[in-house]
């Protein structure tokens, strides 16, 4: 969130559990004319992989704010992982209905 902050200091506002709908997106970042949605899972042991969840969640939220693409930051909390830097990766996705998420896996 520091960081995020400073990205929009003075032209731009950061918001926490941003309230769509009937749900609340974790974040939501507004930058001149860009809106980014954001949402953040966590995976711990013994759960399943939060993707879909967390695409279907998403999709939501932006069909909400009439945006076509957002992001979806999933943290592997589970037991005996390799370190950050080897198991961190970057992909797109699709949403249930069709929007571009931009897939963090860290």
């Amino acid at each position: 969130m520091a960081f995020l902050q400073r990205v929009v200091n003075g032209e731009g506002t950061l918001e926490r559990e941003y309230a769509i709908g009937r749900g609340r997106m974790d974040l939501c970042l507004r930058y001149r004319e860009l809106t980014l949605a954001i949402e953040l899972k966590v995976w711990r042991d013994g759960a399943p992989d939060p993707l879909t969840e967390g695409l279907e969640q998403l999709d939501g939220y932006l069909a909400g704010l009439g945006l076509d693409s957002g992001w979806l930051a999933i943290f592997d909390r589970r037991a005996g992982q390799v370190p950050l830097a080897e198991r961190i990766s970057d992909s797109e996705q699709h949403s249930p209905d069709g929007r571009r998420i931009r897939l963090l896996r860290l």
